[in-house]
């Protein structure tokens, strides 16, 4: 849940204290590389299954 007013506005890495913030994961929108959902596998002719 984003409960930070700039993470709700404009979201968390157009922050101004964006890498000083200890609470970015928590009261933010900010989601590291390995959280975001994986891709799902294609088939030879490119389309998803």
């Amino acid at each position: 849940m984003t409960l930070c007013p700039v993470a709700l506005t404009a979201g968390c890495r157009k922050c101004a204290i964006f890498s000083m913030c200890p609470l970015k994961g928590v009261i933010g929108d900010y989601k590291k590389g390995d959280e975001a959902p994986p891709k799902r596998p294609t088939d030879r002719d490119g389309k998803s299954r």
